[in-house]
């Protein structure tokens, strides 16, 4: 691996750079947006169960709060219980934006690494021609310099790719997940409301 990356020349190193960056990105999103992690199985109807039994507190609110970002959201509606629907409503959905913000977290990042890599790749590619070039010379051309010159050309194309796919396919799939999720908790946040307000039963 060490001697692919000598060579591989010194336009490699941003691209490792580049790579390590999207690894831990993607590590860190798998473990936070987890389902059983945003959107706790059951958690409305605890706290309607909890709403009926004993009404709202501030200790229910802090700990509905803590627990998970689809907790956050019921937290607002629950916060402005008293007054009319449409400012719970309002609640609602502004807690639900912050929520959503904080969930798409570094995939701005990931996205631009998916992005620029290939462009990263075909600066080294265009380098490794520079080299290639000259290696020419009027008395023939330069065997060493030229053999350097395709290695950096290509490995630094090859690598450009192999960082862009998989990072590509992670963000859209991370912004897939994350569109799920906010659909998810503003419907299960609507249905909050509309039991709070009697306007259904469950």
């Amino acid at each position: 691996m060490f001697s692919i990356i000598l060579a591989a020349g010194w336009p490699i190193w941003p691209l490792l750079f580049a790579s390590i960056i999207a690894v831990a990105l993607i590590i860190e999103r798998l473990a936070t947006l987890r389902r059983s992690k945003v959107l706790p199985a059951g958690l409305l109807q605890r706290v309607l169960a909890e709403y009926r039994q004993h009404g709202v507190s501030d200790a229910m609110l802090v700990g509905l709060e803590a627990q998970s970002p689809l907790g956050r959201v019921l937290a607002a509606g629950l916060r402005n219980i008293g007054s009319s629907r449409e400012i719970v409503r309002e609640s609602v959905e502004e807690a639900g934006s912050v929520v959503a913000h904080e969930l798409e977290r570094y995939l701005t990042t990931l996205g631009t690494i998916a992005s620029i890599s290939p462009l990263m790749g075909l600066f080294g590619t265009v380098v490794g021609m520079i080299e290639i070039f000259g290696s020419q010379s009027p008395t023939g051309s330069n065997p060493m310099q030229l053999a350097h010159g395709i290695s950096v050309a290509l490995y630094n194309t090859g690598f450009g790719l192999i960082i862009a796919i998989p990072g590509m396919i992670f963000w859209r799939h991370f912004r897939a997940l994350v569109n799920d999720f906010v659909i998810e908790m503003q419907q299960q946040a609507v249905r909050l409301v509309e039991v709070v307000h009697g306007e259904r039963k469950v």
